[in-house]
């Protein structure tokens, strides 16, 4: 059994609660800028680490006012913003503790979780949060309070908060210990029934005070570290992060409208950014796709080959004379400014949640960006290996963080123990014991390590088609290179007992238009149209066969059906963090699957439209 472990950098202090962090931070810089908020000009304007401390405390007070007690649950329906953070240390500061709810969650889904965790208030943000709450509210007797952001009710909160004495706060805070739950996750639900991951207070303090080490150049830049959250912090890689930025004093922004992110990059200027590979793929095609538009397509095409083969040559050791010529120039006339838009000051983005194409991660290690691939779970508390600064490999997830062992099973299964892994699945002791083979913690994630200790994810365990040849295939090495083509939304590749590998292809509805514009055919048709253009049929096609170039005859995709409907997170088929939930599309879908192994075995796109 291959095993990979690294000691922790930060002995451990099982008395330490997360409020700590905040306490700690307050009195190393209590005057440093620790948030922007964004303005109604495009501005942002800052609130120092002191500011933010007295809101928590005022918050908290108003909670305790209301009637919060220690240790009860409470949900928060809110996009990421500013006022996320703030209630999640308010809570804390009050004894009590959050749970997430995220934005897009239908009524049911709202009911779940609440109910299960026996929440007895919540928070939402919006008019329309509210709506989806009310509709279950009669289902959820326990919920004693129902406040909204949007209607000022933090302020109203705070200001009946005034009475309660500085002791009382000091008290709660100083309550929970290490060991006890921090915070109530539900996992995304991509295999069912959400679950709770109880999180303690020890894996936000111990994760957070060595991360910070390991990643001292990222979170420590001496001109002043900074992030735009743009993810959602109801999911734990976001809410990690948050958490990290308070401990180790970075500057945190938000913008959860991902149609105004380069304007909000370009006047926020962070130093890094955390993101799924989704968003690095949306932010290159978009790019090309204006290129192309303004003629430029070609010079962009041949400034990412460049930029990516001086990447390698570079990660090898030697860059030849000519490369280095051919990037200079292409760089000044293509890369600088792609790197402008995204503020300039770009150094590092931390990447999650799914596999990003070593290509992607060294088109962006030329533009001076390194992509820092890392690999976590909810049950992790998001990280368990990460690139470092100092110590990476494009299209690996990295080593071990200090204070985390990872092994593989002898059937590749990538375990996990440590600092960050979970306490146990709330109120199902059946599930926590199927989880773990003693202290390690099985993912459920097939992977390798190289020599060095860097970790490659290959898979999910449950997820490897076995065709009726008996072919084992791993459906992600299909998916995410197609995936990154600018005309795919969602590619999910299909198999299981057939006779050959297959995939369902959907299209990129925002960047549909353009691409068709580009190629001179009809930028009005609509997706049901396109789903039959011999261009768009074609493109596919390229795709599909540069990712079958990559496998075997016998892996590769014979035959794909483009659907003329889109797979979201509202239409049932995606989780919050854009995974594909594979079981129910195979269901929801199984005649258009059943159809392409009705014919011959022929690598053809054929169109379905429902």
């Amino acid at each position: 059994m291959i095993e990979f472990a690294t000691p922790p950098v930060v002995a451990a202090d099982p008395e330490a609660n997360t409020t700590d962090l905040l306490v700690d931070r307050v009195a190393a810089t209590p005057d440093s800028v620790l948030f922007s908020l964004p303005t109604a000009d495009g501005g942002w304007s800052p609130v120092t680490t002191k500011e933010f401390y007295d809101q928590v405390i005022a918050l908290a007070k108003g909670l305790v006012a209301a009637g919060i007690q220690p240790g009860d649950k409470i949900g928060l329906m809110c996009k990421t913003r500013y006022e996320w953070t703030l209630i999640d240390f308010a809570t804390w500061f009050a004894g009590a503790v959050l749970v997430p709810i995220y934005e897009t969650s239908s009524p049911s889904q709202v009911r779940w979780n609440l109910s299960d965790s026996g929440s007895i208030a919540v928070i939402v943000e919006t008019p329309d949060h509210f709506a989806r709450f009310d509709e279950v509210h009669p289902d959820l007797p326990a919920i004693r309070n129902v406040w909204q952001i949007d209607l000022g009710d933090l302020d109203k909160l705070a200001a009946g908060g005034t009475d309660v004495a500085d002791e009382e706060i000091e008290r709660r805070r100083n309550l929970a210990v290490g060991s006890d739950i921090a915070t109530l996750i539900y996992t995304s639900g991509s295999t069912g029934k959400p679950k709770g991951c109880v999180l303690t207070h020890s894996n936000f303090v111990e994760l957070s005070r060595n991360a910070a080490v390991a990643l001292d150049e990222v979170v420590l830049d001496p001109n002043g570290a900074s992030t735009l959250l743009f993810i959602t912090t109801a999911h734990v890689f976001a809410r990690f992060i948050a958490v990290l930025s308070v401990h180790a004093g970075v500057r945190v922004g938000h913008q959860a409208d991902t149609k105004q992110l380069l304007p909000s990059l370009a006047s926020f200027k962070p130093t890094f950014l955390l993101a799924v590979p989704r968003v690095f793929e949306k932010v290159y095609n978009a790019s090309e796709q204006k290129a192309e538009a303004g003629g430029k397509g070609k010079i962009f095409r041949a400034a990412a080959e460049t930029a990516v083969a001086y990447s390698m040559a570079k990660e090898a050791g030697s860059v030849p004379l000519g490369l280095k010529l051919k990037f200079k120039v292409l760089d000044t006339l293509v890369l600088s400014k792609l790197r402008a838009a995204m503020g300039g000051n770009v150094k590092y983005a931390v990447s999650g949640s799914a596999p990003l194409g070593p290509r992607l991660g060294h088109f962006y290690h030329a533009l001076g960006i390194t992509i820092l691939e890392g690999y976590g779970l909810t049950e992790s508390t998001a990280p368990a290996t990460v690139n470092l600064a100092n110590k990476s490999k494009i299209g690996t997830v990295g080593p071990t963080l200090p204070g985390v062992s990872v092994r593989l099973a002898d059937d590749g299964e990538v375990q996990i123990k440590g600092i960050d892994i979970f306490k146990e699945y709330w109120k199902n002791p059946e599930a926590t014991a199927e989880a773990f083979d003693g202290e390690w913690f099985k993912t459920g994630d097939i992977g390798s390590f190289d020599a060095d200790g860097f970790l490659t994810i290959t898979g999910r365990k449950k997820e490897i088609i076995v065709t009726a040849g008996g072919k084992n295939v791993s459906p992600a090495a299909l998916e995410d290179p197609i995936r990154a083509n600018p005309l795919v939304g969602q590619v999910v590749v299909v198999g299981d007992k057939k006779p050959f590998i297959s995939a369902l292809v959907t299209l990129d509805p925002e960047m549909l238009p353009v691409w068709l514009n580009n190629n001179g055919e009809d930028a009005g048709m609509t997706i049901e149209e396109a789903t039959v253009n011999p261009a768009v049929l074609a493109e596919v096609q390229r795709a599909i066969d540069a990712a079958n170039e990559t496998v075997s005859r016998a892996e590769s995709i014979r035959k794909f059906t483009i659907l003329s409907t889109e797979l979201t997170e509202a239409s049932g088929h995606l989780t919050p963090k854009l995974s594909i939930k594979r079981n129910i599309i195979l269901e929801d879908f199984s005649p258009n699957i059943e159809a392409m192994y009705s014919g011959a075995p022929a690598t053809e796109g054929h169109s379905i439209v429902h």
